[in-house]
């Protein structure tokens, strides 16, 4: 006799395991065999003492069928099942083997039925006793499924052929398979313990059937196995059923057909899909066998846009809004699934950034809910913590789930109102009391729906609400249907009041929008999400110090994503982000620009802290590696895109900081300089893949392999740290590989033919025009003998060059040369060299008559104002002054720097370590070279110049002012040049 210690369970529980117990000793007796099966009920070890209990108080269903079936308990035992997580692919094989007699359905019927409840008792008798975690007991009860309907579906598959034949592929004698999608948590391995599944039934191609006593179509052929299949886990029979199951998720639903083709499922989802089948098709999954990456790559389109999609917010509150609805008509706000905070308002947090922004992140094209939500953390969409503690709700909020369907295998997720049930799921949850669980439960359904009104909340305006209604009619008027004299007039007070001052041109700008072609044919929906944007346009620009030109600029960019109106209920959603256009679009025509060019850099404006807290190189280089990683090697133009995109993104930022105020000019440098160097590295990593899958690897002189033995050497701006928005990069190839070896692939070629093309491979992934433009337009004349040079030089030839044959120019631009990419020990030995080469340049006894020369020429060529002697008086009388090449510009203060570098570069050394005009200057001023006040003029002059430039780049403007600004400090430059080079200026 077997006793149970049941002193830690309360009395009303201890009543549950005692009848337990005895319906099965009841059972036992009752059988011929009950002598054996008592015998064989004793031999079983302590732990099955240790863990009956707990099995009695949470599940009547499993003790229910041990109890009809007491050799099921036994033999669970005895196989030893219940002591180990079943091995992938398991449960598969232990079907395989259950039916290798099965000849007919009804033979099918009953192996399937009581395979199903020897595991549904393994798995659920598990679960109770704690030993196994919700991962395995989900992903149990999903192998479960998928067994049973891969092996009944191959079975049927198997005897409709005698009668009417097989379905093939076109002009082939490959038999065609059914493609049975897994939607909804049988696709994520996440069915819980009393789940149907969701079902489509899907083939390749239409055709005829062959090899039969009669024919058929392949949609009959497939429509009459699907029925077959459905029949076999569906019916309910003396042994009960296997699985329940959902055709309604297939299209058209229910009078939809039951299987369709690749090209109609195609077809349905392109024409008529609706937002909730998105929602639906985010854990589809292929089962079994057939052509199913194939049907979800067709499909894929659909589910994940290209483009940021924060239209899915909108749906999503919908959808929620219904749910809510319908679980305050029907009373269960008890239910841990659809109530508030419940299990569904978590899988609609993952839902929204997949559909958001799968599309552009692959990652997120994850079925699984936990791994999306960790995916969501990793990418920064979400805080960790937040990320932390949904998942711990849904894991808490899942097995909760299960205690209520252990309970009688029952498909509910409502809270029973028995004081016996609760009492038992209480204690199922490891709580001492229904009131002690209920808190517990509360605070977590608490949690998540603050956490879930964050992301989905209910929409919120920019608008005050005693403004709403003039607002709206303001714009509802703008469409011309108000043509009254008094009626504009009070618009044109509206918008007075609100802070445009040309409240006439502000009126006009709107009235040509809604009157546009492009309003006039919206459908439905775009229309609806304009009308909700519009009212809150006007607000957040009549807040901006240039209220119509932020209008104007933002009423393009509107036009621009008219056809694409996910970007609209994005600033619908995120009115801070609208805000954030509004400062950028009144501030800056570059930035409106940009934006309206690439609407993407919309999810941008999402983010302040990243908006304007730009990262450091190694956080820039870490980012774009990450982008990178979730791009196939071999899809280059994704890559390209990638590299543009992060780009875009960037320069974004680095404005709205500038913009702002938060960043001074030379961080504003750093940073467009950085990102500049975070790009060319990845560039070269790139294009070294493909040239070394193509070509193989170069083989150094001992035959090793270069490592890439290559840099990229940056000049002018990008090499001085100074890059400013719109510049071009300046750069020059320099490998260390001997010339007389090859590579070592199947396709090998020279050394310096192979780093030729990796050169011209470079150039091609950073000039080609995509969708996302140019990365950067590139300039290689700094290279040896310029154009008629060599596009990639070896190292000994550039040095050779620079000591024979370079101008005192191309020693000018060295000066500003700097590794920006490659081989870390070559970057070292270019920069020795490139000091030797600088050192040397002191000897030439006519280096100040050169640059004197060259600047000359630069100023004649480029300048507006060329004439070298310029008075004050000229100066004040010259219309515009050009920041960069008139006399007294940026480009006088960096020959005066290169001149000085050039002139004591040998005898002081320390003005080679540096490549930036500033860290020059101060070096020139340690050293006691240059006067600390002229150090000050000039640095305070360059820097005016420089930030003069960003400004005049962020309104698309060109390099030139007023010809009486600046008189100063081009008087101070142009003195300086008189007193450094007495026959300068």
């Amino acid at each position: 006799m077997r006793t149970f210690d049941l002193s830690l369970i309360p009395e009303s529980l201890q009543a549950v395991v005692t009848s337990k117990w005895s319906s099965i000793e009841d059972a036992m007796e009752n059988r011929e065999e009950s002598a054996d099966l008592s015998a064989r009920l004793q031999a079983l070890p302590k732990s099955f003492d240790d863990q009956f209990p707990s099995v009695a108080i949470a599940s009547d269903y499993a003790l229910d069928q041990c109890s009809r079936k007491p050799e099921l308990l036994l033999a669970l035992w005895e196989q030893g099942v219940l002591s180990r997580q079943l091995q992938p692919d398991e449960i598969q094989n232990l079907l395989q083997a259950a039916l290798v007699d099965v000849t007919d359905e009804k033979a099918l019927s009953v192996v399937l039925r009581r395979f199903r409840q020897f595991h549904m008792v393994r798995i659920i008798w598990r679960d109770s006793c704690r030993l196994s975690n919700l991962m395995e007991v989900t992903r149990d009860l999903t192998e479960l499924a998928d067994a049973c309907v891969a092996e009944a579906m191959a079975l049927h598959y198997q005897w409709l052929q005698p009668s009417i034949g097989l379905p093939y592929y076109e002009n082939t004698d490959t038999p065609m398979k059914m493609v049975v999608l897994g939607m909804g948590k049988l696709g994520a391995f996440e069915l819980n313990l009393s789940s149907d599944i969701d079902l489509m039934f899907v083939y390749p191609q239409e055709g005829e059937t062959q090899g039969g006593k009669r024919s058929l179509s392949h949609r009959e052929f497939f429509t009459r196995l699907g029925q077959k299949l459905i029949k076999a886990l569906d019916e309910t029979t003396a042994e009960g059923f296997v699985f329940r199951v959902d055709m309604r998720l297939r299209p058209y639903g229910s009078t939809g057909a039951l299987a369709l083709s690749f090209d109609g499922m195609k077809a349905y989802y392109e024409e008529q899909g609706r937002e909730w089948e998105r929602y639906a098709m985010i854990k589809a999954r292929a089962m079994g066998e057939g052509d199913g990456e194939e049907l979800m790559a067709r499909l894929r389109p659909f589910v994940y846009r290209r483009y940021i999609d924060f239209g899915v917010i909108e749906s999503l509150r919908e959808m929620k809004g219904m749910i809510n609805r319908e679980v305050l008509r029907r009373g269960v706000s008890g239910n841990v699934k659809t109530g508030s905070g419940g299990i569904r308002e978590i899988e609609f947090i993952g839902q929204a950034f997949q559909l958001i922004r799968g599309g552009q992140d692959t990652e997120l094209q994850e079925r699984s809910l936990l791994k999306v939500l960790k995916l969501v953390a990793e990418m920064g969409l979400m805080p960790e913590q937040a990320v932390k503690e949904l998942s711990q709700a849904y894991v808490y909020l899942r097995e909760v789930e299960h205690r209520i369907q252990a309970l009688h295998d029952r498909q509910t997720q409502v809270l029973p109102d028995d004081a016996l049930q609760q009492e038992r799921i209480a204690w199922g949850m490891h709580k001492k009391s229904w009131e002690e669980f209920t808190l517990e439960l509360d605070q977590c359904r608490l949690m998540v729906r603050q956490h879930f009104d964050r992301i989905i909340s209910p929409e919120e305006g920019a608008i005050e609400d005693a403004e709403v209604d003039d607002v709206v009619a303001l714009w509802n008027c703008a469409e011309g249907n108000c043509t009254e004299g008094e009626d504009i007039e009070e618009n044109v007070l509206i918008l007075k009041a609100l802070g445009f001052e040309d409240a006439s041109d502000a009126l006009r700008v709107l009235k040509n929008l809604k009157i546009s072609k492009g309003v006039q044919h919206l459908q439905e929906l775009p229309r609806q999400r304009l009308n909700k944007l519009m009212p809150l346009v006007i607000t957040v620009c009549s807040e901006q110090e240039c209220s119509l030109l932020a209008l104007e600029r933002i009423v393009v960019l509107i036009e621009a994503i008219l056809r694409r109106s996910a970007y609209m209920a994005l600033l619908v959603e995120n009115t801070e982000a609208l805000k954030h256009l509004a400062t950028l679009c009144g501030a800056s025509a570059w930035a409106a620009e940009i934006i309206q060019r690439y609407p993407i850099l919309l999810d941008e404006l999402i983010n302040p802290n990243t908006l304007y807290s730009p990262p450091t190189l190694e956080e820039l280089r870490d980012d774009l590696r990450q982008q990178m990683l979730r791009i196939p090697e071999d899809d280059a133009e994704r890559e390209m895109e990638c590299l543009r995109q992060f780009k875009h993104a960037h320069l974004l930022r680095v404005a709205a900081s500038d913009i702002t105020g938060t960043l001074p000019t030379m961080k504003v440098s750093d940073y467009l300089t950085w990102i500049a160097e975070a790009l060319m590295q990845q560039v070269l990593v790139i294009a070294w893949k493909q040239m070394v899958d193509k070509y193989g690897t170069p083989l150094r002189a001992d035959g090793t392999l270069c490592d890439p033995d290559f840099i990229i050497v940056g000049y002018g701006k990008a090499g001085g740290i100074e890059l400013s928005y719109g510049s071009d990069l300046d750069l020059v190839f320099i490998h260390d590989a001997p010339s007389n070896h090859s590579t070592d692939g199947e396709r090998s070629v020279d050394n310096s033919i192979f780093y030729a093309r990796l050169g011209q491979r470079i150039i091609h992934i950073v000039s080609t025009r995509t969708a996302s433009g140019m990365l950067y337009e590139t300039d290689m004349r700094l290279r040896p003998s310029g154009n008629s040079g060599l596009l990639v030089s070896s190292l000994n030839a550039f040095v050779q060059y620079q000591d024979e044959k370079a101008w005192t120019w191309e020693h000018q631009a060295l000066v500003r040369a700097r590794v920006v990419a490659g081989c870390p020990a070559l970057a070292e030995r270019f920069e020795q060299e490139r000091q030797n080469i600088l050192k040397k340049a002191a000897n030439n006894t006519e280096l100040a008559v050169e640059v004197l020369e060259m600047r000359t020429k630069m100023r004649d060529h480029l300048a507006g104002n060329s004439s070298v002697h310029v008075t004050e008086e000229m100066t004040k009388k010259s219309q515009r002054f050009d920041l960069k090449q008139d006399s007294g510009g940026i480009v006088d203060i960096e020959f005066l720097v290169q001149y000085c570098v050039l002139h004591w570069g040998a005898a002081y050394p320390e003005l080679l370590r540096w490549t930036d005009n500033v860290r020059i200057l101060d070096t020139l001023e340690t050293l006691d070279l240059l006067d600390s006040n002229d150090v000050l003029m000039l640095e305070e002059a360059y820097l005016t110049y420089r930030h003069a430039t960003h400004r005049k780049a962020l309104q698309n403007q060109k390099n030139t002012v007023p010809g009486n600004e600046f008189i100063t400090y081009r008087m101070a430059v142009r003195a300086f040049w008189a007193k450094l080079l007495p026959e300068g200026i």
